[in-house]
């Protein structure tokens, strides 16, 4: 065992997360869940598809490729680093404690970012099914709480009873998508079928590098995997697994699904119908191609999506804010997890109510629940994770030169140095196109942007403070700690 592997005291043995609790299906589940296929196909695809014509689906299957890059290398790190921590971790190891913890405060802002703005969707989403099926007009900020509740609960049961939710309601929003797509290929879509989208002069337009940003905002959550390494059943192999099949589920699900929309409009009247049809475009798709009852089933699973994401992400900064807490960088009580369900319980409990505050403070404001609270509490979300995942190709290629036993195949460094451009990459074109994701003034814009930065310079300051004041608790930073099969 090396000096960065180093077991929790034994005093704390009972305080632990649930062990081999989930396999690598548990694991897909948790991190495709927080993406939410129906969510973001329903809810954003029509603004991929309105900008990138119809080469969207290659946008998805770009943003796929280059994550699936990012993958190799960082799972080529996790075989040999026992630890937990994610982003974290890695980024520790390789790159010193100061940056590490940088990392872990953006790691836990983004999340929020992402899981708390969210909740505008919920609500939005839950309003329209409410009032399509039983006529009910419910005030946004009371579904919101509602769900945040909800959410709150199946977290505070444990990561077990999590995935097996998850499961279901991921298999059943993949499966109504999937009825859709094969209803419009059964039916020969609107005028034949098509393969345009895959050609050269559709795929690789300026508008396609446009929607990139769309485009990998749909697979957030998948690099989570790593979170769930102590409670995962046969980590070395169940975690990367998990991470690959998320990957590249993804990657060709989304792509296939968008080529499908197109199919049911034809390349020529796609663009129009997506702009006139907006976030209503896939519902208006499968009443036609399926039935008035698919519409129906598409509208309570949207709901279910949205709910599911939200408890993947709550899971995950859960586990963010427990891996800060054992370090003694975040308070002690923090790292108590339940005497039962073994989960993050307290963790969770700080972080349903900073969803709580944020909601109220939205709607006592009277922000809009999809313009502020989804858009522009998620953009800050969004750039300070790709800037993460950047990192920690960055991580990568450090520890993979300064341990060549660790590279196990000739390819995984310059793979690590590929996967680093091509995300800072696309965090740029995250700022060049940023109005497509908020439809903002410019000066909302800068804002919105300059929030990961300025985390990550606060988070800067703190580590650097701490090795200066707590010199114990900066020589912690990095939760490494071995996994006990």
């Amino acid at each position: 065992m090396s000096d960065l592997e180093t077991r929790p005291p034994a005093a704390d043995a009972g305080n632990g997360l649930k062990r081999n609790a989930i396999g690598t299906g548990g694991i897909a589940f948790l991190v495709i869940s927080a993406a939410a296929p129906l969510t973001v196909m329903a809810g954003v695809a029509p603004v991929a598809i309105g900008v990138g014509g119809i080469g969207a689906p290659m946008g998805y299957a770009i943003a796929g490729a280059v994550l699936l890059v990012f993958a190799v290398s960082f799972m080529a790190m996790t075989k040999h680093v026992k630890a937990a921590g994610g982003f974290y971790t890695y980024i520790t190891l390789a790159m010193g404690k100061t940056v590490g913890l940088a990392s872990a405060i953006l790691a836990i802002v983004s999340y929020n970012c992402l899981q708390i703005g969210v909740y505008g969707l919920f609500a939005v989403q839950t309003q329209a099914m409410l009032l399509a099926l039983f006529g009910l007009d419910v005030p946004w900020p009371a579904v919101a709480l509602v769900a945040i509740a909800a959410v709150w609960f199946l977290g505070y049961r444990g990561i077990d009873v999590g995935a097996k939710v998850l499961g279901v309601l991921l298999i059943a929003e993949t499966a109504i998508l999937a009825i859709m797509g094969f209803g419009i290929l059964a039916r020969g879509g609107a005028e034949g079928i098509s393969f345009a989208s895959f050609s050269p002069e559709h795929a690789f337009t300026p508008g396609v590098l446009a929607i990139l940003a769309v485009c990998f905002a749909a697979f957030m959550g998948f690099e989570s995997t790593v979170l769930y390494r102590r409670e995962a059943r046969n980590p070395d192999k169940s975690v990367p697994r998990a991470t690959y099949i998320a990957v590249g589920f993804m990657s060709v699900f989304y792509a296939f699904i968008v080529w499908t929309v197109i199919q049911a409009y034809g390349d020529g009247n796609v663009v129009v119908a997506a702009g006139e049809l907006a976030d209503g475009m896939f519902f208006a798709t499968i009443n036609q191609y399926v039935g008035p009852w698919a519409e129906v089933v598409m509208y309570v699973l949207i709901v279910t999506s949205v709910y599911a994401s939200q408890l993947a992400f709550h899971n995950a900064i859960n586990r963010y804010v427990y891996m800060l807490a054992k370090d003694g960088v975040l308070p002690a009580f923090l790292g108590r997890t339940h005497p039962k369900y073994k989960s993050p319980h307290r963790a969770g409990q700080i972080q349903t109510i900073l969803a709580a505050v944020v909601i109220s403070i939205c709607a006592i404001a009277g922000a809009d629940p999809y313009k502020q609270l989804l858009i522009w509490v998620n953009t800050p979300g969004i750039f300070g994770i790709v800037a993460l995942q950047g990192l920690v190709s960055v991580a990568a290629f450090i520890y993979l030169r300064r341990n060549p036993a660790a590279a196990t195949h000739r390819l995984l460094i310059p793979l690590s140095v590929t996967s680093a451009v091509l995300l800072f990459g696309v965090v740029a074109l995250i700022a060049i196109n940023i109005e497509l994701l908020t439809f903002a003034d410019a000066l909302t814009n800068t804002i919105l942007l300059l929030v990961a930065p300025v985390v990550f310079l606060a988070g800067l300051l703190i580590a650097r403070r701490l090795r200066t004041t707590r010199p114990d608790v900066f020589a912690r930073i990095g939760s490494f700690e071995t996994h006990d099969s």
